[in-house]
């Protein structure tokens, strides 16, 4: 690595902390019903839209309403993003006529954008019309990811008021999220992306000579727009095949390096938000530091496998399947920061990573996507191995587990579980199905533990709501479109519906004041404590599989044979 590169990681991390404060604390005021700076225009919309929904923004909801709203809320957007893909060659924005999509893929592909997923197994400018880019996939980017912070605010909430029933309303959050926190800054990297030369237009798509004298076709669209939003709203999805490789959609070092940073940005900056909600901003900080320690220890590991030596190619510093105008670091920072967003953008192949490497992007995803995470969906997925913790720890000093002064019960506990090891039997179980079937395994391009590592990637992305892939497995077949899909539902609403019912059930309980006997949850201690849970309950659960896939896959590389 050269000084440059080691200057702007450093710069990433210090911005990331820096920020996190700042814009915490927007999203507390906006939340909590204070005046920001955008009130001024954009209350008049808020209250317009509250009427046009007929909406009491006012009146809370319990933790079964709010979950009711959220899931039908949920289900008309499947269906919306469906319906657009299937009937697009009859409906407008569709310049290169583009026929309408199959449907176990559109199936697919409405499931992955309501789940925040954004799993693609199609290449966007061949497959979709600007319409439905626009007005389904789009429109989902920030619906998904104000989804993911309702469902973080109702359990917030939940720790933070005594003896309530509610947890809030449902449309006041969805709202607020979008119109005052991802759409200004979605116009704001617009404008920036567009400016430094990311397309967003609305012409057909060009026809060029080459030096050669043969004849190319230039994909165009209105591609800037759904850049920022995918990238703040840590939902991934390109708008052309091959991600942010494609310098249209990432042109510059400045482009690069926003969209790095819109990766963690948000879901960073809640846990600050948290904090303040919950009365001890030391608490936000106590969640961050865990994240962050995580963040850092598999950007290191990365960093080491990708710049150390190959046995196979016998150098050191392998470019294959890296992004060329950038460099490795930036390809490294990249694959580390969209697996620890629960993001699945790329700007380079996961599936030409080292072993080890490959293997850090997966293990960001297994570990339930808690460092830092989706927007929202993060956090409140870190709070479950919170819960997990106190538990521990209340047994190790023989007293109640509590945080946030509420006993931490059966229910919760139970609940907590439930959250953690749903995706985590989805990706263990699916895999093995694909792994021992002849449909599944058609679909490899690596045989041996690398073809493994493919298969484990794709359900990993797909339970872990992820969307990133290893790119050398073709998952656009009916069987992988439907698996995945069921993986990506079972992901995204076998954790949302326990954390509301936890939210629902700690709204209810009385707050006792800490005694000589509380374990504090905002020290250095509790942050120790909560990585080793987050390591250990990731290690017993997958290292099995892993051991199959990437770890000898690595030590196979060390003897000189590759696959």
């Amino acid at each position: 690595m050269n000084t440059s590169e080691v200057v702007q990681i450093l710069l990433y991390i210090v911005l990331l902390i820096a920020l996190t404060p700042v814009l915490g604390a927007l999203m507390f005021n906006v939340f909590t019903g204070k005046k920001t700076l955008l009130h001024r225009v954009l209350s008049p919309v808020e209250r317009f839209l509250y009427k046009l929904a007929g909406v009491d923004a006012e009146q809370e909801m319990r933790w079964t309403q709010y979950a009711k709203a959220l899931l039908a809320f949920n289900f008309f957007g499947f269906l919306a993003v469906f319906l657009l893909q299937v009937f697009q060659h009859a409906l407008p924005f569709n310049p290169q006529n583009t026929p309408g999509v199959p449907t176990a893929l559109a199936l697919n592909t409405a499931v992955s954008f309501m789940t925040n997923t954004n799993w693609q197994a199609y290449s966007g400018e061949a497959m979709m019309s600007y319409g439905t880019q626009m007005l389904g996939l789009t429109v989902q980017n920030f619906a998904s990811a104000a989804t993911g912070i309702a469902v973080l605010l109702a359990l917030a909430r939940g720790l933070a008021r005594k003896n309530a029933g509610t947890v809030g309303n449902f449309w006041s959050d969805m709202v607020r999220s979008v119109l005052y926190i991802l759409l200004p800054l979605s116009i704001l990297f617009t404008i920036v992306f567009v400016g430094q030369g990311v397309v967003q237009t609305f012409s057909a798509y060009s026809e060029v000579s080459t030096l050669e004298g043969a004849v190319q076709t230039i994909p165009l669209g209105p591609a800037a727009s759904q850049i920022a939003i995918k990238q703040l709203g840590s939902n991934g999805g390109g708008f052309f095949g091959v991600n942010s490789a494609h310098p249209f959609e990432n042109p510059t070092p400045l482009t690069n390096f926003m969209q790095m940073f819109a990766l963690l940005m948000l879901a960073a900056a809640l846990t600050q938000t948290f904090g303040k909600i919950a009365g001890s901003t030391r608490q936000g900080w106590t969640i961050f530091a865990a994240m962050l320690i995580l963040f850092v220890a598999g950007l290191g590991i990365s960093l080491w496998a990708e710049y150390g030596y190959n046995t196979v190619l016998h150098t050191a510093g392998i470019m294959e399947g890296k992004e060329v105008r950038f460099g490795i670091a930036n390809s490294v920072l990249w694959s580390t920061a969209t697996t620890a967003a629960s993001n699945g953008s790329v700007n380079a192949m996961h599936d030409s990573l080292s072993p080890v490497a490959g293997m850090v992007s997966m293990v960001n995803i297994m570990l339930g996507e808690v460092v830092f995470g989706g927007v929202g969906a993060g956090l409140y997925g870190m709070l479950m191995f919170v819960i997990i913790t106190v538990f521990v720890a209340g047994l190790m000093v023989g007293r109640t587990p509590e945080y946030l002064g509420k006993k931490v019960e059966a229910f919760e506990v139970k609940m907590a579980m439930i959250a953690i090891l749903a995706p985590c039997a989805v990706i263990l179980v699916f895999s093995a199905v694909a792994s021992v079937t002849h449909t599944g395994l058609a679909s490899l391009t690596n045989k041996g533990p690398h073809g493994l590592s493919e298969i484990l990637y794709a359900f990993s992305s797909a339970a872990g709501n992820n969307g990133s892939a290893f790119a050398g497995l073709n998952a656009n077949t009916d069987f992988y479109n439907i698996l995945t899909a069921i993986a990506m539902l079972i992901g995204r609403f076998g954790i949302i519906v326990p954390v509301l019912a936890i939210a629902g059930s700690m709204a209810n309980k009385n707050i006792t004041p800490p005694s000589a006997g509380t374990f504090p949850t905002d020290k250095p201690l509790f942050v120790v404590l909560l990585v080793a849970i987050v390591l250990v309950v990731g290690a017993l659960t997958f290292f099995p599989a892993l051991s199959l896939g990437p770890i000898i896959d690595h030590l196979l590389m060390q003897a000189g044979v590759s696959f």
